[in-house]
């Protein structure tokens, strides 16, 4: 049996130990990323360096592509692995464990799964091979200013004008827009009704006229999101996924994806193995941290906290392997991967003491904890904030 099979098992506690073909893959995995993945970017992923972001990302696509792993969720006719949903938990680990660059989530992830379900032949035939080769760099056109949680609220309009769209207004929290190629946006075709039925779906490319991005800087001093704005863009209605004005419901099924994979289970697993690394080597009285009472207790809390996401994480898989899109659950996923990948953060400041107050002039590895813990600060607001998503809990879950 697979694993995904002994998990779905009715009456049987879940088996969580991979069988002999699951372990063997695991090892492929495992001797392809050590023997691919270059040494340079395997040094940039450790050290917590985006210099190179946008080449290390591509390149690595690249060499997955090339041995056919560009896509491991992606259905076989449209150029994906055909691995069990099992086969991907392990994949996803593996390169995080190895320091690999995680794939552009907006193109492979995001904008692809929505293509291949409400898109049009000829949308799929034109981008969905692009996205696997990364010839072209996708980002997110969603949060407005007052429209973020309240996603339903926005305001960007886009008129029709004949076969063409036209677009004004503003985008913001658009993560590493400044390389895109091409935008996913939802944008207000009427105003009629209800917000969120009159939100529609659009492809556009980001070297149409009208478009200028502006970087917003971060607590961490980087340039990872902008502010986008659009002055009377352009964009044929050919680029409009699915039908106008239904919008909102292809959103929501991205966004089940995005909370998804938001969770960064093989993330914090490599965190959590660097930090007990550290924390065995750092001393406190005489002895080493990882021993102290209270911060060992903390450690190993947050071990466990991560030990059940992780089974919960694999049943939300497993039931989207059954034909179901990722529902209230991924809610779930969202909120406890993000504030695991907080507490971990943490801990590796705090364990580095007075040292992280220093990140810019100091250590190499203060520079990174202290990088992180500042950056992983907007995780509770993105993707949707946590709050909102334990009223969806609430709502469709518990039944408040």
């Amino acid at each position: 049996d697979t694993l995904s099979q002994r998990a779905n098992r009715p009456g049987v506690c879940m088996d969580l130990n991979f069988n002999q073909e699951e372990l063997a893959f695991r090892e492929q995995v495992r001797e392809f990323i050590a023997t691919h993945l270059p040494a340079d970017i395997r040094e940039r992923m450790r050290c917590g360096d985006d210099s190179h972001i946008r080449d290390d990302i591509e390149n690595w696509q690249k060499i997955l592509h090339a041995q056919g792993w560009g896509a491991p969720a992606w259905p076989v006719e449209f150029g994906g692995t055909g691995w069990s949903k099992t086969q991907q938990f392990i994949f996803e680990n593996e390169c995080a464990l190895g320091d690999a660059p995680a794939q552009l989530a907006f193109g492979v992830k995001m904008v692809a799964p929505v293509l291949m379900r409400f898109g049009s032949p000829e949308q799929q035939q034109y981008f969905l091979p692009r996205i696997l080769a990364a010839e072209d760099w996708w980002c997110q056109g969603y949060s407005e200013p007052g429209s973020g949680s309240d996603l339903a609220s926005l305001k960007m309009k886009a008129e029709r004008d004949g076969d063409e769209y036209v677009l004004n207004g503003q985008k913001v929290w658009n993560t590493l827009g400044q390389f895109a190629d091409w935008i996913f946006c939802l944008v207000r075709t009427d105003s009629s009704g209800k917000p969120q039925k009159g939100i529609s779906f659009l492809l556009i490319d980001m070297k149409t006229p009208g478009i200028t991005v502006r970087p917003t800087r971060l607590l961490d001093g980087t340039h990872e999101v902008n502010e986008i704005w659009f002055d009377n863009v352009r964009v044929p209605v050919s680029n409009r996924v699915g039908e106008e004005n239904q919008g909102w419901t292809y959103a929501k099924f991205l966004l089940g994806h995005e909370r998804t994979n938001i969770a960064g289970i093989g993330a914090s697993w490599r965190e959590l193995r660097r930090l007990k690394h550290d924390a065995a080597a750092a001393t406190r009285d005489g002895r080493p941290l990882l021993q102290d009472p209270i911060f060992g207790t903390r450690i190993a809390q947050v071990e466990i906290e991560l030990t059940a996401l992780e089974i919960t994480n694999m049943r939300v898989i497993f039931a989207e392997a059954a034909n179901h899109a990722p529902g209230p659950e991924a809610s779930l996923l969202k909120i406890r991967g993000t504030e695991i990948m907080q507490r971990i953060s943490e801990l590796q400041v705090e364990l580095l003491g007075a040292q992280a107050l220093a990140y810019e002039s100091g250590s190499e590895e203060a520079a990174r904890a202290t990088a992180a813990y500042l950056n992983l600060r907007k995780l509770s607001i993105f993707g949707g904030s946590n709050e909102i998503q334990r009223n969806i809990i609430a709502q469709m879950i518990l039944g408040l």
